[in-house]
């Protein structure tokens, strides 16, 4: 499955960025493809994307859905399966989740815990001997 979505996400990728696709939302956003998951029976495959610094995300979900049936052809040519899958576009928020455990670990609170953590850690040993 791995294998296969990887394969599925370089097709997608590559049709997208030679601009194959005639659409004006589409020509004016550069759209990367992060990951793509593909159901255990290799027929669905959701493609998160992610236009370049994240503006105008469901205009370009909804061109994309629009083109929908030609990207699903290009897939089927440029991978070789027994069936093309069928494909699905989510808007992917995996960067969005990382900035905010980012931001997370550089609050003043987990600082403060992360530098008392070690003299805690000497106590427990001096305990201890």
């Amino acid at each position: 499955m791995l294998r296969v979505a990887e394969l599925i996400r370089h097709a997608c990728a590559e049709v997208l960025s030679r601009g194959e696709i005639n659409d004006p939302v589409l020509e004016t956003h550069v759209v990367t493809v992060p990951r793509v998951k593909m159901s255990p029976d290799l027929k669905l495959a959701t493609l998160f994307v992610m236009p370049l610094g994240g503006k105008d995300a469901n205009e370009v979900i909804k061109a994309l859905d629009k083109h929908r049936a030609f990207l699903r052809g290009e897939i089927a040519r440029k991978v070789n399966l027994k069936f093309a899958p069928d494909v699905r576009f989510r808007i992917d928020d995996s960067f969005d989740n990382s900035a905010k455990i980012d931001a997370l670990l550089n609050s003043e609170k987990v600082r403060r815990d992360l530098d008392a953590a070690p003299d805690a850690a000497d106590d427990q040993t001096d305990e201890g001997a």
